[in-house]
């Protein structure tokens, strides 16, 4: 198993997609309990949901899982949000605050050093190799993370979600007028809600790569599973009317960006 699928294109927009894969290797997997089984914290579908939006984005995405290693983590573990609960490089619980390993059996420090390795450090390098190309070729490079999480979390945030959640670290990793741009899209976008650096500012990977002063800004759009599953409970089923009709805005918020970067690099 490749830990990464890269599909190069030609847009100034590359889509990072760290959470959609499902793959544990066996012996990680054994370790799992019948919780952890369940997979549950995946971004179901976001790749089925972003597919074909934007003619010529590249596109990276890990085929493994989070529960294998968090590719949206510092490799040095360090906290996202400290002072919150969330999840670590190597979660050891799910986003309930459930334990996911066995009892003894969760990961030590050699375990994710591996992991490290063999799965979070492949995932980087190509996207690094990716957005270097694409910022050699247009001098700029606009790095568009894709999330998905479920609506209540109670251990994670209070209420609901809002449908679209958009990150950017408070302003730091994009030039204010990409920002503005998605946030137009969604403010107009009939029946669906939206935070700018609420709960979610971005994760390690906007924070990593979203340098404006370089030439590569980042923004991570992190949506309510809500707005493209039937049900955000097993067998989390892809909704093709939901899709639909959510898919018509992130079309129009990537070709937004993809105009938006063309005039700035003129």
């Amino acid at each position: 198993m490749d830990p990464v699928t890269v599909t190069h294109g030609t847009s100034p927009v590359v889509l990072g997609l760290p959470h959609t894969g499902t793959f544990v290797p066996s012996d990680i997997k054994k370790r799992l309990n019948d919780n952890g089984r369940k997979l549950a914290d995946t971004d179901w579908h976001v790749d089925r949901l972003y597919d074909g939006l934007l003619e010529d984005a590249t596109m990276v995405k890990a085929n493994f899982h989070r529960y294998v290693i968090d590719a949206n983590r510092d490799p040095a573990g360090v906290s996202l949000y400290p002072g919150q609960n969330t999840t670590s490089l190597v979660p050891e619980t799910d986003f309930d605050g459930a334990a996911i390993w066995n009892d003894g059996e969760a990961p030590n420090e050699a375990d994710i050093a591996a992991r490290v390795d063999a799965f979070h450090r492949p995932y980087h390098a190509a996207l690094s190799a990716e957005l270097e190309r694409v910022r050699k070729e247009h001098g700029i490079a606009i790095l568009y993370d894709c999330h998905s999480i479920r609506s209540h979390i109670p251990f994670l945030f209070e209420g609901r979600l809002p449908d679209f959640n958009i990150g950017t670290n408070l302003g730091v990793t994009c030039a204010p007028e990409f920002e503005a741009a998605v946030t137009s899209v969604v403010s107009l976008a009939l029946g669906y809600d939206h935070a700018v650096n609420g709960r979610f500012k971005g994760g390690w990977t906007t924070r990593h790569y979203g340098k404006p002063e370089t030439g590569i800004h980042a923004i991570q759009m992190e949506l309510a599973q809500s707005t493209h599953l039937a049900s955000e409970e097993p067998p989390f089923a892809y909704d093709e009317e939901k899709a639909a009709q959510i898919r018509r805005h992130l079309q129009d918020i990537l070709e937004r960006i993809e105009r938006l970067s063309f005039s700035a690099r003129m």
